[in-house]
């Protein structure tokens, strides 16, 4: 069955001296989030940014796809730790994501544990909507 989720944003102002708000989303997790160029394009601050969330988003997928594999090969983890930075170039846009994944998965070897991790980052939803990001790169290593 299809899902939908939706996320709705206010935007006040141009681009470089404008800012936004992430109002709301489908599940209510989120909302009241505030956006703007500087906190896309410069360090970040107290703002958020759409990049950020594609990190956020990228990670939990991954994560997810991971542990499902896990569980049907017989080797449920006991513990996913994902990360995913993206890197934003101004004119360009998203040029790199850097996804790093640490598990506790009793029973399963190094090798075994990064190819499940290598497929679970080309078959997660999100990593095939993000295919046309040139670089994704994928570190994974099993933790006592």
């Amino acid at each position: 069955m299809a899902t939908e989720r939706k996320a709705e944003v206010t935007w006040q102002g141009d681009l470089m001296s404008g800012n936004g708000r992430i109002d709301s989303v489908t599940s209510g997790a989120i909302g009241g989030l505030e956006v703007s160029w500087p906190a896309r394009s410069e360090e970040p601050g107290r703002l958020t940014s759409p990049e950020e969330l594609i990190a956020a988003a990228h990670a939990t997928c991954v994560s997810m796809a991971l542990s499902h594999a896990l569980g049907q090969a017989g080797h449920p983890p006991e513990e996913l730790k994902t990360s995913a930075t993206v890197t934003f170039q101004p004119g360009e846009g998203i040029t790199k994501i850097a996804l790093d994944v640490a598990g506790r998965v009793p029973g399963m070897d190094e090798d075994a544990f990064q190819q499940a991790a290598d497929e679970a980052k080309q078959n997660c939803p999100v990593s095939k909507a993000l295919a046309s990001v040139p670089e994704i790169s994928l570190t994974a290593r099993l933790e006592g």
